[in-house]
């Protein structure tokens, strides 16, 4: 099974399995390469925040047009926050942006439940290495790459390279199939190992 992809530069389509990292600066502008990235096919998706609420999550994915009945969110900040949450279709909640097993387990859940082909997108990488610490981050990225091999889902991970040395930012890069960088001037390029 092959994936569509509506990204500048990339291949118009990747195989099942494939992750991608995508490497943007802190402050942000990457949000049309992520919301077309869920958008290019019609498989269920899951959302992972360990930045944002599953409410600023939704706001997004609505302003940019995003079919809601196609995406799940899995909200890793708002308990941790103590922020109200109720419950609604679709969104998950782990306890903390450090709980990288809880995070892990929920994607394979999610896999498993949709596992004719799903989307993964996980905003973000440099989050989850602020609080669980960069090890953490390293581990946590290699088993989500090995899940969506093993599910034949893809999935696309947000990192900002600038808050990492470059051994930790390899090692990122060494994890992932593809790569597509966006600078801050908005220009986007792509190199994929296949």
């Amino acid at each position: 099974m092959d994936y569509a992809l509506e990204i500048e530069g990339a291949p118009q389509t990747v195989p099942a399995g494939t992750s991608i990292l995508l490497e943007h600066p802190s402050i942000g502008g990457s949000d049309p390469i992520d919301t077309g990235f869920l958008s290019a096919g019609s498989e269920p998706a899951l959302v992972v925040s360990t930045r944002t609420t599953a409410r600023e999550v939704a706001e997004k994915l609505d302003h940019y047009g995003v079919d809601p009945r196609q995406i799940h969110i899995l909200d890793a900040v708002s308990i941790d926050r103590g922020y109200s949450r109720r419950d609604k279709p679709r969104v998950e909640f782990v306890p903390s942006p450090d709980d990288v097993d809880g995070i892990v387990k929920e994607v394979q859940l999610f896999f498993e439940r949709d596992d004719g082909g799903s989307r993964l997108s996980f905003d973000s990488v440099s989050e989850l290495a602020y609080y669980a610490g960069e090890s953490a981050a390293v581990d946590g990225l290699d088993r989500l790459t090995e899940l969506l091999r093993q599910h034949g889902a893809i999935g696309l991970f947000h990192v900002s390279p600038e808050v990492h040395d470059s051994a930790i930012q390899e090692e990122f890069e060494a994890a992932c199939d593809g790569l597509i960088s966006l600078d801050e001037s908005g220009s986007i390029s792509a190199d994929f190992d296949f």
